[in-house]
C-alpha cells in the first residue's frame, strides 16, 4: 500500500479510470458477442442491428484510446464482412 497522500490519490484515480475502461470494453465485447450469436443463428436483421452497436462501441473505445484504432478497424471489418456474407446468403 502507498504511504504518501499523492500515491494514495493516484491509486484512487487509476482505479476509477480502470473501472471506466472496463465498462467501455464490456459494451463493445457484448455487442460483438451478440452479433456473432445472431450470425450463427442466421438472423440477419438482429445481426445488422447489433453490428451497428458494436461499431459504435468500437469507435468510442478507439476514440478514448482504450484500444488502438487499427484494432477497432480490423474488428469492425471482420464483423461487417461476416454480416454481409450472411445477408447475401439469405437473399439467394
Amino acid at each position: 500500500m502507498p504511504i504518501k497522500e499523492s500515491a494514495k490519490k493516484y491509486m484512487r484515480v487509476s482505479d476509477r479510470k480502470a473501472q471506466h475502461n472496463k465498462q467501455v470494453v464490456g459494451i463493445f465485447r457484448n455487442a460483438i458477442k451478440k452479433t456473432r450469436e445472431f450470425i450463427a443463428t442466421k438472423d440477419v436483421a438482429s445481426a445488422q442491428e447489433w453490428l451497428k452497436r458494436a461499431i459504435k462501441g468500437l469507435d468510442k473505445a478507439s476514440q478514448k484510446k482504450i484500444i488502438k484504432k487499427n484494432t477497432a478497424a480490423r474488428r469492425k471489418s471482420r464483423l461487417n464482412s461476416a454480416v454481409k456474407s450472411l445477408a447475401l446468403k439469405s437473399e439467394k
